[in-house]
């Protein structure tokens, strides 16, 4: 019983810092505490120079991994795009990265799983669910969390005090098509169905 409770606090502790994006890409990320209500002039130059930096990657690297990303039209920060080929669990994997005002930059990829977005709280095991994200986790190069809408996401972020990471930013986005292994250990708690 106490697992179970502290594996339920840990996860809700990743949902909550976990929100760089909508139904996904149309939101940008709650700011912190410290970031002022209204960035200033050099912070949103910045910003602006770490988009294009990572407009210029998307532009090269998405192509070779079969993914049109494009810029949210809600959003300016945000760049969204969909994996669809090669997979033989997810349905898909919605790609959102968000340039954050703080010198950040935030991964967060969706399975899509018959049709939708893999739900916590839709599952025929959540707890079931939840423990094979906290393993995860702790087991996988990219992170595994839940939005406040309670669908799920595998994440990455960096920081950008020593530079635009873009070599960084390639080896996450040559690794989305290997989270469908992961959806596919997650199939007997998404739908009862046996693992492959």
């Amino acid at each position: 019983m106490y697992r179970t409770k502290l594996t339920l606090a840990f996860l809700f502790a990743v949902m909550g810092s976990g929100a760089a994006h909508g139904q996904h890409g149309t939101e940008s990320a709650v700011p912190s505490r410290s970031q002022p209500s209204t960035p200033t002039q050099p912070q949103t130059n910045s910003r602006d120079a770490n988009r294009e930096k990572l407009r210029a990657v998307l532009e090269t690297v998405g192509p070779k991994i079969n993914v049109s990303f494009r810029q949210s039209d809600k959003q300016p920060y945000n760049f969204v795009g969909i994996l669809k080929t090669g997979l033989t669990n997810a349905d898909a994997f919605e790609i959102v990265i968000l340039v954050g005002a703080e010198d950040t930059i935030h991964f967060r990829i969706f399975p899509h799983y018959r049709g939708a977005y893999l739900n916590i709280d839709k599952v025929s095991n959540g707890e079931g669910l939840m423990r094979q994200m906290v393993h995860f986790t702790d087991s996988n190069f990219l992170f595994w969390g839940a939005d406040s809408s309670g669908d799920i996401f595998a994440g990455f972020n960096f920081t950008l005090e020593s530079g635009f990471p873009e070599a960084s930013v390639r080896v996450v986005l040559n690794s989305v098509s290997k989270l469908d292994v992961f959806v596919g250990q997650m199939r007997p708690s998404i739908d009862g169905s046996a693992a492959p």
